[in-house]
């Protein structure tokens, strides 16, 4: 017996993937090679998935934004490849301000997390069980955010940063960092996850050097970007970290109290 598929016709769906039974695949959709479909996932209008990927049973992909501005542009959702969307996960399209919502290579997206309108998600980026992302956030590669996270809108989360559980994120979150704590405070340099992605000693240690002047020795800020910028080695990171708080017109998150 065939179990129903509510496929549309116009629906692209590259070569090996899999569509189980009861899944909806509607019209405007671009799906890859090699892709699994699960049961009763549901992949709307807009939705742009790569090669590789898993989407689990009762993920929605696709859906219109829940912005109240939204007026019917159209806008996707861009998915890259080898990722998985596990159970209950929902991703929704974009709107006017970026008319996208995106998530890219190699990315774990666990049950029933939600990402919302205008989110850029980065490659290599783990997002555990009920987290949820507001409008327009952007998330940088290499991130991991554990569960039960809450993400205000327009936040930033630089790349190869690590936060707790059950926090809640209304600053934006600088590279190579630990967060955790209510409010959102700096713990430490993420040295377990750089070690395993490959950075040096000698990086790391110039990472820890940056973070030292700037939330455990000083309090006023322009004076520690200053310092670190006159004072600490020149290196990549250094010009990374410095520009991204340079730039965070929202404000980054409080350091050790």
């Amino acid at each position: 017996m065939d179990l129903p598929r509510n496929i549309h016709p116009d629906a692209k769906i590259g070569k090996g993937t899999v569509v189980e039974p009861f899944a909806t695949i509607q019209g405007d959709v671009i799906i890859g090679d090699n892709c699994w479909i699960g049961p009763n996932a549901v992949i709307m209008d807009g939705s742009r998935i790569g090669n590789n990927c898993e989407i689990f049973p009762n993920a929605v992909i696709g859906a219109v934004s829940q912005d109240l501005k939204y007026n019917g542009e159209y806008t996707t959702v861009e998915i890259g490849n080898n990722t998985t969307i596990r159970e209950g996960a929902s991703i929704h399209r974009g709107t006017a301000d970026r008319m996208k919502t995106a998530v890219g290579d190699n990315c774990l997206l666990m049950g029933y997390v939600h990402i919302a309108h205008d989110c850029i998600i980065g490659d290599n980026v783990v997002i555990a069980n009920f987290t949820g992302l507001a409008g327009h956030c952007t998330v940088e590669d290499w991130c991991i955010i554990e569960g039960q996270v809450g993400i205000q809108q327009f936040v930033t989360i630089g790349t190869h940063s690590f936060i707790a559980g059950r926090c809640g994120v209304r600053k934006n979150v600088p590279p190579y960092v630990k967060a955790a704590r209510e409010p959102l405070s700096y713990v430490g340099v993420n040295t377990i996850g750089l070690r395993r992605r490959g950075f040096t000693d000698e990086q790391i240690m110039n990472i820890e050097d940056i973070y030292r002047v700037i939330y455990v020795q000083n309090s006023n800020m322009s004076a520690a970007l200053k310092i670190a910028d006159l004072e600490l080695p020149a290196s990549l990171e250094k010009d990374y970290i410095l520009n991204f708080i340079k730039a965070s017109t929202k404000g980054i998150m409080r350091g050790i109290s």
